[in-house]
């Protein structure tokens, strides 16, 4: 009897674990992408084209360019090439956690940093 409930306790745990996301990091290392963010209560647009080592962000209106140095296919961190203050120079850590057929969700935060915010990218065709 203890038997069949130790088994079936570990089926139970194997079937509530579930599946590991999906990470295909590699489908995102180049292309164009959209990155909503509320800010200050208000829905933002940024879109981004990234190359192996370079992103160039357009919001507002305004381009930023950035070095791209990749830590492996699903980390990498930027650097501002032109900042305009202190804040611009610290480099910014980026991890995909998932992936999708058209999108990634990733953590960001400035590097050395504990705050870290998510966000979710999708690919322009």
């Amino acid at each position: 009897m203890v038997k069949y409930l130790f088994s079936g306790l570990v089926l139970l745990f194997l079937l509530a674990c579930g599946e590991a996301p999906q990470r295909n990091c590699t489908d995102f290392k180049t292309g164009r992408f959209i990155f909503t963010a509320t800010i200050n209560g208000e829905e933002k647009m940024t879109t981004f084209h990234r190359t192996l080592d370079i992103e160039v962000d357009e919001f507002e209106g305004k381009k930023d360019s950035s070095s791209i140095r990749w830590i492996n296919d699903c980390e990498y961190v930027l650097k501002n090439l032109n900042p305009k203050n202190k804040a611009e120079e610290k480099s910014i850590h980026i991890k995909i956690l998932s992936t999708t057929e058209s999108s990634y969700t990733f953590e960001y935060g400035v590097v050395g940093d504990t705050k870290k915010f998510k966000g979710t990218a999708h690919k322009i065709q």
